[in-house]
């Protein structure tokens, strides 16, 4: 096999592991109401499921960097994705929530540790030519976020239950473990030419760079799942739609984001990192006020979601873009970046569910605005802090 067939197989692999991140980090949101029943909870109550899953995630990134700095990859990973079987397929069994927290918790940490792999490896097999990959990388989450709520909603009206679609989301990972434990694991041995070619490393000037990174994600990641978690719950508050039509708008949500990846992947070898978030931006704060200030329209709805769906898609993977043109990048680097998501992911999905109950479901639109631009000043930041070191950018 040569160099570049061995490249697109392991790419496969991680391609397919995020297609699988994105399955489970979807299913939660479609699932909220259908869990509080089965465990006799309130809506207020079940949100700690998004803080368990998110804690998880916070323990799995922080851990990740130092297992792939320290062992071949693909065999951490296929162990990951086999504990996630089990765990998916017993999530809608679960009586109680105490036990179903933990399990959350469990596979939000193994979800940690699976996204930091699949950055790192792909970024030590790409180097240089990673960026057009890792946004191809992040279009598969978004494949596996789209299929995800339509498995549950065509299932749901096939048997009347949750349980059958997750049993086969579960299912769904046994072909990505074997691709993957057929693969040869990249290693980071070219680090030491990488940091050559990038100039001297001022420490400094790389925590300042991580910080700004981490804070960019938290504030991004906090509001893509708080979107795509608490959407489907708002439409139903909001009498904006039914049961169905609300799984189908999370659908159209993670849809737009998916066709946002995808049409990055070419976008990024045309335009510089800067210009396409300030576009990411400029559309996620115009659907975000679309939604906001048309509240009772379910086409205002429709259109504000699919906008911003469309338009987060690639703020994740040129953040990442960003941080590897000014640093070398190894599994810990990644894992301090990914601390920003832990956090993000844990904070913003609950503040929204201790809100949506108070205060009304437009409180959820409110923080996700909150948390955007809140983003878009540490990314300006970023660049005011680097920006003239990087022309490319």
């Amino acid at each position: 096999m040569n160099a570049n067939q061995q490249k697109r197989n392991q790419a496969i692999g991680y391609f397919s592991a995020f297609i699988v991140l994105g399955l489970g980090m979807a299913l939660l949101g479609p699932s909220l109401p259908r869990l509080a029943e089965n465990t006799g909870t309130t809506i207020s109550q079940i949100s700690i499921l998004f803080t368990a899953s998110s804690g998880g995630y916070f323990v799995g990134s922080v851990l990740g960097g130092r297992l792939y700095d320290h062992y071949a990859g693909h065999p951490i990973m296929a162990i990951v994705l086999g504990i996630m079987i089990v765990g998916i397929a017993l999530i809608p069994f679960m009586p109680l929530l105490w036990i179903l927290t933990a399990i959350l918790f469990l596979l939000g940490a193994l979800q940690g540790i699976l996204d930091v792999g699949c950055n790192t490896l792909l970024i030590w097999v790409y180097r240089r030519d990673v960026s057009p990959y890792m946004n191809a990388l992040h279009f598969f989450f978004g494949v596996g976020t789209f299929i995800a709520p339509i498995i549950l909603a065509q299932t749901a009206l096939l048997s009347g239950d949750i349980k059958l679609g997750y049993i086969l989301i579960a299912l769904m990972i046994i072909p990505v473990i074997i691709w993957i434990t057929r693969q040869t694991t990249p290693s980071a041995q070219d680090q030491n030419e990488e940091a050559a070619e990038k100039g001297p490393q001022n420490l400094r000037q790389n925590v300042i760079l991580i910080v700004f990174t981490a804070s960019i994600l938290f504030f991004y990641v906090g509001a893509e799942l708080g979107f795509g978690g608490w959407i489907y719950t708002y439409a139903l508050e909001s009498n904006l739609a039914n049961v169905t039509t609300a799984a189908y708008l999370t659908s159209a949500f993670w849809g737009a984001f998916s066709i946002g990846r995808l049409a990055s992947i070419p976008m990024a070898t045309r335009l510089r990192p800067r210009s396409q978030m300030f576009a990411d931006f400029a559309g996620i704060i115009s659907g975000m006020l679309i939604i906001i200030l048309f509240s009772q329209s379910q086409i205002a709805l429709w259109a504000g979601t699919m906008l911003v769906g469309f338009s987060m898609a690639s703020v994740f993977p040129v953040t990442v873009t960003l941080a590897e043109r000014r640093m070398v990048v190894t599994g810990q680097v990644t894992s301090m970046f990914f601390i920003g998501v832990g956090l993000g992911s844990m904070l913003m999905p609950w503040l929204i569910g201790q809100l949506i109950e108070p205060i009304g479901p437009l409180a959820a639109m409110y923080v996700i605005l909150a948390a955007i631009l809140l983003d878009f000043l540490v990314f300006l930041g970023m660049l005011r802090f680097s920006g003239d070191k990087n022309k490319t950018d």
